[in-house]
């Protein structure tokens, strides 16, 4: 077809010519909605079209930490290179100049000639320099302060005093940027966010006879993370009453915290909560509406300060519509076992079925009678250990 090899435009198709198409591919599905925040934490955001490029160059530290793994050795070693090279030349060129090369070239060719030479006392800038190779050696020498001995640096010329302190300074620098670059990027925020886990799924269901949408969020190191904050946000384009479009409008979503504000003590694993009233974005939100056309994401940031090493990290997921689960709630997990409580990790996303109005908060708030129709859940049981206790002693008859 015509329309199919782009000859015509889709949207110019003739009538006749789409008849022979199929009625299931007239209609494409729409495509799930993009991420804001991907459940790993990476932020779904290109940036395109700075032209201010410069920017980065004037905070050189932070773009070289911000690179990938290779583009950072390569510019580790690059750097080295081009140091020993540059320096290399300029020995190169104080030996010429010097006419240290000439004389060196004499003493391997005439051996007679070179004991007059000797005689003469020439005083070389740098001994031992009778070609390129021998002064980009002598380069790598001074910077890395390897020091073989067999080349050194005379009192003959001042230059090459000044260019050797120079090269020392240059390197220290190098080393000093470079070497701080790399520990940082081994030592990232980040790096501690990937034992900092989220419940795959969200669930709403309800708790003290409120709707709430709920999460799991755990730890896995033993180690803690100081002063955790956890905070959520809902992300979706919202148009305002004058006809202005936010495409990713982010709206706080409050949550209920017995201990106040936003921290939580995270030893063992939490469900965090939201309780969803007038004052939330959930307000509206059904079992209908959870779906992948849905514009909706919630975003859950992570925040604390690492025990071991006093950085600041953050981890990040976020749950899309058909990620929110309705009517169900997380399994437990925490038992006490020997005197101490055990966290059995392969549970942590779990979640059961428990009886959920299947309306929103704002229905469920006007009509208090649909809770009257709403089955109780089975309370948790604690299951008690039978412990048998043997006898110390026994009564027997005595005999008469």
């Amino acid at each position: 077809m015509l329309s199919r090899k782009g000859i015509i435009p889709e949207e110019y198709v003739l009538t006749r010519l789409a008849e022979d198409v199929p009625d299931h591919a007239r209609y494409r599905a729409r495509e799930r909605r993009a991420r804001f925040v991907g459940k790993n934490g990476a932020c779904n955001v290109a940036h395109k079209n700075i032209r201010e490029q410069g920017r980065f160059l004037q905070d050189v530290f932070t773009t070289l930490v911000d690179l990938k793994w290779p583009h950072t050795l390569l510019i580790f070693t690059m750097s080295f290179l081009c140091s020993w090279l540059l320096f290399g030349m300029v020995w190169w060129l104080i030996a010429f100049a010097h006419g240290d090369l000439d004389h060196s070239t004499r003493l391997q060719r005439d051996p007679a000639e070179g004991a007059v030479a000797s005689a003469a006392a020439f005083v070389p800038c740098v001994t031992s320099i009778h070609s390129f190779t021998s002064a980009f050696l002598f380069s790598i020498e001074v910077q890395v302060t390897i020091g073989f001995g067999g080349r050194m640096v005379t009192e003959e010329c001042p230059a090459a005093i000044l260019v050797l302190i120079v090269q020392n300074i240059v390197g220290l620098v190098i080393n000093a940027i470079m070497l701080g670059c790399i520990f940082m990027k081994t030592s990232q925020a980040h790096r501690r966010a990937e034992t900092l886990i989220f419940s795959k799924h969200a669930v709403i269901a309800l708790r003290e006879g409120r709707l709430c949408f709920m999460l799991r969020v755990g730890d896995l190191r033993k180690s803690m993370i100081i002063s955790a904050t956890i905070r959520m946000q809902v992300v979706k384009k919202t148009a305002s009453l004058e006809g202005e479009v936010v495409p990713l409008n982010q709206i706080d979503i409050q949550m209920e915290n017995p201990v106040g504000g936003n921290s939580i003590f995270l030893v063992s694993p939490l469900i965090i909560y939201h309780v969803i009233d007038k004052n939330s974005p959930l307000y509206d939100i059904s079992p209908m509406n959870l779906h992948h056309h849905e514009d909706l994401e919630i975003i859950v940031i992570l925040e604390g300060v690492v025990e071991t090493t006093g950085i600041t990290t953050q981890a990040r997921t976020s749950y899309l519509a058909d990620e929110i689960l309705w009517g169900q709630r997380f399994v437990p997990i925490v038992a006490e076992e020997d005197g101490r409580y055990s966290v059995d990790y392969s549970k942590f996303g779990n979640t059961v079925k428990v009886p959920t109005p299947s309306c929103t908060a704002r229905q469920l708030e006007e009509d208090k009678s649909i809770m009257d129709t709403m089955p109780l859940s089975p309370k948790g049981t604690i299951r008690k250990r039978s412990v048998k206790l043997k006898p110390k002693f026994t009564i027997s008859d005595e005999p008469s």
